[in-house]
């Protein structure tokens, strides 16, 4: 049997429940993804920053193990660098005859090029030291030589204040998407597919746009179809996060001063950027279906990480460590794949390592941190019950902290090295409000929870705090002993 092709579509920052029947976002072309293949309710990250993400999507580790602990460009050079010595999954299918492309964002590292990596034609772009030739000469003859200049049709200004700069918080404009990022990422994808679905041989296409990102910056035609007064806002908006930890209250601050119609104008935003990758985005599924060779073709649609989107009061990401950062999209379709099934297994885009050698049939990467999640794919309804654990940590986006997430059913425990912890039952408190780590009756989950920290810290090697047993170090609610 010949090995399929992969076809990889990520996102930056898009929220998971924006697959959820009845969501407000519109999403034609992942709306016939889903009837093809399946959903992931409980897929989340192993971190809510954009590079260690990724390098744990590109590795399977965890990031204490790859290395990358922050965004790249946010560091000296000689920090949050990746341990190259570690396998990617695409050295395995370039090792395995598959041809190979990687076209937008990349942000796992700054320091090797992608070929390194194994990816053959790079059409990379963002914050690290590689820049692509082709995507600058895509770049000027779609926007005819002029510079990136958006003109705003609506806005709305984050107020600088206290020393900080204002800053475009989200937007409209009448720039179309072909001519912003997820345009020419879409574009150079669409040209490496027209060489490789002739050829014989597998290949495989990584797209990553950049976009719903922040700022929400949405083209007019795509939020002409959105209505702002209608936009629905979190039941949790207006939480003033008492009994969560004090940084949260700090974050939440800086979105203070919005309305309640801003919020919904931002949601719109947000709403029409993710409406537009679904349109760019199908362009790609298209290209693959008229050349006839979806049915062999593997498609992973997913993001590195969430967004708030005005949850708890907040916004974007860090300082936070709730589901709307966490809960990350996965839609899977491919060849022995169940259709059309929703699936509450929890897996995590690291897991994705594994599991996508698995179904290439390529050499595996094995590790403590990961594993292939194909079983699920193939009988959901047989195999989801044996992954209902997840695990993840955050070391601070530019401020180092430290912080561990462990899920085992609807329990969800936090260990907050900088303030006290949090724990929530997910099916009683889906919005996380009420926080059970303090109060008496629940000592024994507490102890539980904790219990399974322990566990994946010791199989993981993670040995900053495998050995935190100084005595002033001695700040979770239990220790490894108990």
């Amino acid at each position: 049997m010949s090995k399929p092709n992969i076809l990889f579509l990520m996102a930056d920052q898009m929220q998971g429940r924006v697959f959820e029947p009845g969501h407000p976002c519109l999403t034609p072309n992942f709306d016939w993804l889903m009837a093809r293949g399946v959903r992931f309710t409980r897929a989340y990250t192993p971190n809510a920053v954009c590079s260690p993400a990724r390098a744990s999507l590109m590795t399977g580790l965890l990031p204490h193990n790859h290395g990358v602990l922050t965004v790249t460009h946010t560091v000296a050079a000689d920090q949050s660098r990746l341990r190259t010595h570690h396998p990617h999954w695409a050295q395995r299918l370039d090792a395995a005859g598959y041809r190979t492309g990687y076209f937008g964002k990349w942000h796992v590292e700054e320091h090797q090029p992608l070929s390194d990596f194994g990816w053959q034609v790079s059409g990379e772009m963002g914050h690290g030291k590689l820049k692509s030739a082709l995507l600058e000469q895509k770049a000027r003859a779609l926007r005819g030589d002029r510079p990136y200049e958006p003109d705003y049709s609506l806005s709305f200004r984050l107020d600088g204040g206290m020393g900080y700069p204002a800053s475009v918080f989200y937007g409209v404009t009448e720039l179309p998407p072909e001519q912003r990022n997820m345009g020419i990422v879409t574009a150079l994808s669409l040209d490496f597919l027209d060489e490789a679905l002739q050829q014989d041989g597998p290949w495989c296409c990584f797209v990553s746009v950049q976009e719903p990102h922040d700022p929400f910056i949405a083209g007019q035609e795509a939020f002409d179809q959105y209505d702002v007064e209608a936009m629905p806002l979190s039941e949790n908006v207006h939480d003033d996060l008492t009994g969560r930890p004090g940084i949260y209250r700090k974050s939440a601050r800086v979105w203070a001063q919005m309305t309640d119609h801003q919020r919904r104008e931002a949601a719109a935003c947000y709403y029409a950027s993710i409406t537009e990758i679904d349109h760019q985005f199908g362009r790609i599924l298209d290209r693959v279906e008229q050349a006839g060779q979806m049915d062999n073709t593997l498609v992973v649609l997913t993001s590195d990480h969430g967004e708030l989107l005005g949850a708890h009061g907040m916004y974007c990401k860090n300082f936070s460590a709730y589901e709307e950062i966490y809960n990350i999209p996965l839609i899977m379709t491919g060849p022995g794949m169940a259709e059309g099934v929703t699936t509450s297994a929890r897996v995590g885009s690291h897991d994705l390592c594994p599991t996508l050698l698995d179904l290439a049939g390529c050499a595996t990467i094995e590790n403590e941190d990961s594993r292939s999640f194909a079983p699920v794919l193939q009988d959901p309804q047989t195999h989801e019950t044996a992954y209902t654990t997840g695990y993840a940590e955050y070391f601070g986006g530019r401020m180092i902290l430290t912080q561990r997430i462990v899920w085992d059913g609807p329990w969800k425990f936090v260990f907050n090295g900088f303030d006290f912890d949090e724990m929530y039952n997910l099916e009683d408190d889906p919005g996380e409000m009420n926080n059970l780590a303090e109060q008496a009756d629940y000592t024994d989950q507490l102890r539980a929870m904790t219990a399974l920290m322990w566990q994946k810290i010791e199989a993981t090697g993670d040995h900053s705090l495998a050995r935190s047993n100084y005595p002033p170090l001695r700040v979770a609610p239990y220790g490894p002993g108990r």
